[in-house]
């Protein structure tokens, strides 16, 4: 292959990498859209169940329901566990903090994700931090405190504050279940989300229906939920495993990185929701941050 070949071998998954960030970064703007009829647990349920279902067809090959079978008990507890981690309280606790913060906020505290993962690794998967992390970790802290400060003449929620950091501490904890998952290998890629987006997804679409009843759902709001569902969620995370074959990891921590800024141009121009030059900063320091923490945990995965 001459040098032209190669550079476009090497663009094309950059591209499909920054086109699945920006389906993901879209999934805050069209949430919050159906936010305005849909309660937030129900919406979360609807939106993973239907993703659920989405998989199903791909997944009714002889090799993945072969291996359905011989999963162990220990593989259907761990299963079930990340589900609920993940999809039940992450996604659900997701949702409800869109409710009531701005696009931007939520995404910035997610990010918070890799710093408490890396510190939970110390001491559930024996990972001790490099360097790089731990500098990662103090320009991400520094990052939220220009972000943040003073929290005083902070015009969101401080309750929505408090819904998000609990979601933070879920959706890190679901990365060190899904990690001691898929490190052993003994599951493939498409069976382990499949499997626990399944069982989290059902009881979060129970837990909404419990609490708020059936939804009245507009042709518009279905609109949504079938783009976040195939789109956002089906097609964008098959097309993210696809580019993790070709991209180093500094490349895909980059390009995951830049989401956070792709979420505040997307929330200032549908949504109104305006950064000032301190909150940029932060946000700014906060993504090299969550960048540098996650370059050893991404090169680990591509072993």
């Amino acid at each position: 292959m001459n040098n032209s070949g190669k550079r476009f071998a090497h663009l094309l998954p950059v591209l499909q990498a920054l086109l699945v960030t920006f389906l993901w970064s879209t999934s805050f703007i069209i949430i919050k859209w159906g936010l305005k009829d849909i309660p937030p647990i129900t919406y979360a349920g609807l939106r993973y169940f239907l993703a659920f279902l989405i998989f199903l067809p791909f997944i009714l090959k002889d090799v993945y329901v072969n291996e359905i079978k011989k999963l162990t008990r220990s593989d259907w507890k761990n299963l079930f566990l990340l589900g609920i981690v993940f999809y039940t309280f992450t996604q659900g606790i997701q949702f409800l903090g869109l409710s009531l913060l701005p696009s931007v906020t939520v995404s910035l505290l997610l990010n918070f994700t890799p710093l408490v993962v890396a510190l939970l690794g110390i001491f559930l998967l024996r990972e001790v931090p490099t360097r790089r992390q731990w500098l990662g970790s103090f320009l991400f802290l520094a990052g939220i405190f220009l972000y943040f400060f003073p929290l005083s003449n902070w015009g969101g929620s401080v309750g929505g504050l408090a819904v998000m950091l609990v979601g933070v501490l879920a959706n890190s904890g679901a990365a060190v279940i899904g990690r001691n998952v898929n490190r052993k290998k003994n599951i493939s890629p498409l069976v382990v989300p499949f499997i626990s987006m399944g069982m989290g997804a059902l009881l979060l679409l129970l837990t909404g229906l419990l609490l708020d009843g059936v939804p009245v759902l507009s042709l518009k709001n279905f609109w949504y939920l079938l783009w976040l569902a195939g789109i956002n969620t089906a097609f964008a995370f098959t097309l993210w495993n696809v580019t993790l074959r070709s991209l180093t990891a500094m490349e895909s921590s980059i390009i995951n990185g830049t989401m956070l800024i792709q979420i505040a141009l997307l929330a200032w121009y549908f949504l109104g929701e305006t950064i000032t030059l301190q909150e940029g900063g932060g946000m700014t320091l906060a993504a090299a941050g969550a960048v540098l923490v996650q370059l050893k945990q991404k090169t680990e995965k591509r072993q």
